[in-house]
């Protein structure tokens, strides 16, 4: 998994019920865009990342 500062990290809900999650990378803390990232949900809390197999990032510049 590779992302850029900008690209968006959409989270698949795994319970009934729930909805997905988005949150814009802020920073990418692992070399060659990869894992952990600093998110920043629409709420305006952030949190570091290291995205599970329930995540896909959604490009920005591609």
């Amino acid at each position: 998994m590779q992302a850029t500062v900008g690209d968006r990290l959409h989270v698949h809900s795994n319970t009934v019920g729930a909805s997905d999650r988005t949150a814009e990378i802020v920073e990418v803390r692992g070399a060659d865009g990869s894992p952990p990232y600093l998110v920043r949900f629409p709420d305006g809390r952030e949190s570091l990342v290291f995205p599970g197999t329930d995540c896909v990032i959604e490009s920005t510049t591609r």
